[in-house]
């Protein structure tokens, strides 16, 4: 598949028609080889249509430019987390998208949303001071990981977000249960010096 790559030059971007194999192939790109001209590319594609998902939910134009840039940059931190199985590329990303649009409004935003789907879950009981500062360690907790380097990030995430032991990592990742412990072992180490009094 050829897929021209674009320049963002401005942040309205450019639509651009991509099929679903497009998607998929964009995707599998991104996951087997970071490649970036596969991530503009579908940049390109969704921003516009998550920016126009997010006005139309009743977002300010810059609040819509920050979720854009949350989502695809959460596009590709997690694109390993995409299952084919369970969907289409772009269910994926709108999913993405609607969640990010759901904590920014749990953060206290005051824009009014028309998303009666958001309501019920933004109107959880709990103390507001706690949970900002859990936003806010949250938030930090999630550089920290950015920050640290790919084959370390992935053997966390593995641990944390899909709950799996060191065992069933090295099995995921074909690798020695040696080495996933010292890539754990390393991200630890990084982590705790960047989150230390935090957490």
């Amino acid at each position: 598949m050829q897929v021209a790559s674009k320049t963002i030059q401005n942040p309205d971007y450019a639509v651009t028609d991509l099929s679903l194999e497009d998607h998929r192939l964009l995707i599998e790109r991104i996951a087997d080889h970071r490649d970036r001209d596969a991530f503009e590319a579908l940049f390109v594609h969704f921003g516009p249509r998550v920016k126009s998902m997010m006005l139309q939910a009743g977002a300010t134009h810059d609040l819509a430019e920050d979720l854009v840039q949350d989502v695809m940059m959460t596009v590709w931190r997690k694109v390993h987390l995409y299952a084919p199985e369970r969907g289409a590329v772009s269910t994926w990303i709108y999913t993405i998208a609607r969640n990010a649009r759901i904590d920014r409004l749990r953060r206290g935003s005051s824009q009014a949303y028309e998303d009666l789907e958001t309501v019920e879950i933004a109107s959880r009981e709990g103390d507001g001071e706690d949970e900002t500062f859990a936003n806010q360690r949250a938030e930090q907790v999630a550089l920290a990981l950015a920050e640290l380097p790919d084959d370390q990030r992935e053997v966390i995430e593995y641990s944390f977000v899909r709950d799996m032991t060191q065992s069933e990592i090295a099995d995921e990742l074909a690798l020695p249960l040696g080495t996933v412990k010292s890539r754990m072992r390393l991200a630890y180490a990084k982590l705790k010096g960047k989150l230390e009094g935090l957490l």
